[in-house]
């Protein structure tokens, strides 16, 4: 009884806040009147007692010199998130400062949760990497699958489209950014789903024979997002959730929408260079959109890069699969040493790159959203949210990776105060006031 009467208080508290003020707690920026706790514990004020003043500088000379609006940034060093801060704009529109808490699209670094549940799977024994996805007791024998064009489709096996060697190349574009060639390809209306995506590429050849060949494939990953659904019996956002995130005392990670009025309430703006050429509707209405919202369908991305997430809560997952000896990691030994060994001839998996000397990186990057998280053998991960594009596209990425080892060379005292630890352990449900 207690602590619901607590709860009734602490609800008109806020209320009455939100009556004086409905944009702000205590200075903090809050969208559209949705409080959640756990989003709010990070924020920006926790670092200002310790001298980041080369971080601070660095960051924001990046941001003017790239024309980038806002960006999340988050340290650990020795499993403490020593650094956690947001710069510049979440949405200028409605002038909103970058906090923690904010929500990015993390694009193709998505890739790691959508492998991670498939060897989660596997360890599990709920399916092998060598099954085969299409075709006769393949993983995904539906009959919008059934007859792909080229054969040799279904011989494509898990392990195939892990590594980027399902058979596809961007030979004649990427097939997850052509709504409109499909919609027409299949005499369908648009919006596309991603099934009717994977159903014009079987109605195609495959550009090489499965496992002889590696070409980075969006398509491939956006399949396996349909194999963890098919094996879990669970959506795949369900499933990432519960079996992944919510174990880990994960709750910020959401899939994206793909219009703006749709967007998480704690989510960022995105942003585009000011010579960035609208593209045509996704939604087949003619019109002419920019290319984050509406332009480009991040919602049929899937497991390839649909999800969006806070710093530190990436940052979280990605010390459960970093091999390093700070925390357990969710997936077992081996799991993550083929997703990262090199030597087996598929890794990397999910990562973008992994070396031997013990760097691992994955990046994300597309029209409005440049990401990038690294690991280091010393214990170091760092992660970069950005809500803008630049004219170098992927390449960005490069830059993102010399601002960041500046930082962290130039560094020599980190705080003791783990960021963490702010984090709530146990999920609390989402407090939604409507301010009149």
């Amino acid at each position: 009884m207690a602590r619901k009467y607590y709860r009734y208080i602490f609800l008109l508290v806020l209320f009455a806040a939100l009556n004086q003020n409905p944009d702000s707690i205590g200075g903090m920026n809050l969208p559209e009147c949705v409080f959640t706790p756990e989003n709010s514990r990070i924020r920006n004020e926790l670092t200002e007692n310790f001298d980041y003043e080369y971080i601070d500088t660095s960051v924001n000379h990046f941001l003017r010199y790239w024309n980038i609006k806002g960006a999340s940034v988050a340290i650990v060093k020795n499993g403490k998130l020593v650094f956690a801060k947001g710069y510049g704009m979440a949405d200028s529109s409605r002038n909103i400062t970058t906090e923690p808490y904010h929500k990015f699209r993390i694009a193709s670094i998505s890739k790691l949760i959508t492998a991670t549940a498939i060897m989660k799977l596997h360890s599990e024994g709920k399916l092998n990497l060598d099954d085969n996805v299409f075709g006769p007791g393949g993983i995904l024998d539906r009959e919008y699958f059934k007859n792909p064009r080229d054969k040799r489709a279904k011989d494509i096996t898990v392990a195939h489209l892990l590594a980027h060697k399902g058979g596809w190349s961007h030979r004649y574009g990427d097939h997850m950014f052509m709504p409109h060639v499909v919609a027409d390809f299949l005499d369908i209306e648009l919006p596309v789903s991603t099934e009717d995506i994977i159903r014009f590429a079987l109605d195609k050849r495959l550009h090489f024979t499965s496992g002889t060949g590696r070409s980075y494939s969006n398509l491939g990953y956006a399949i396996l997002g349909l194999v963890v659904e098919e094996v879990s019996g669970i959506s795949y956002e369900d499933y990432c959730k519960t079996e992944i995130f919510e174990p880990l005392g994960i709750y910020d990670f959401e899939l994206a929408r793909n219009l703006y009025e749709e967007r998480d309430p704690f989510e960022v703006r995105y942003y585009e260079p000011y010579n960035a050429i609208p593209k045509e509707s996704i939604y087949g209405t003619g019109e002419m959109v920019p290319a984050p919202y509406g332009g480009n369908d991040i919602e049929a991305l899937g497991g390839a890069g649909a999800w969006i997430t806070t710093a530190p809560d990436l940052l979280r997952f990605v010390m459960s699969v970093d091999g390093l000896d700070f925390c357990e990691d969710i997936l077992p030994e081996p799991s993550i040493e083929f997703m990262t060994d090199r030597s087996n001839g598929f890794a990397p998996v999910g990562w973008k790159a992994t070396t031997k000397n013990g760097y691992w990186w994955r990046t994300g990057s597309f029209a409005g959203t440049s990401t990038m998280i690294k690991r280091m053998p010393d214990g170091t991960l760092w992660a970069v949210l950005l809500n803008s594009s630049t004219w170098k596209s992927s390449l960005f990425t490069t830059d993102i990776n010399r601002l960041m080892s500046r930082i962290i060379w130039n560094t020599d005292t980190w705080s003791d105060l783990d960021l963490f630890s702010y984090l709530l352990p146990v999920h609390v449900e989402p407090l939604s006031v409507t301010a009149y």
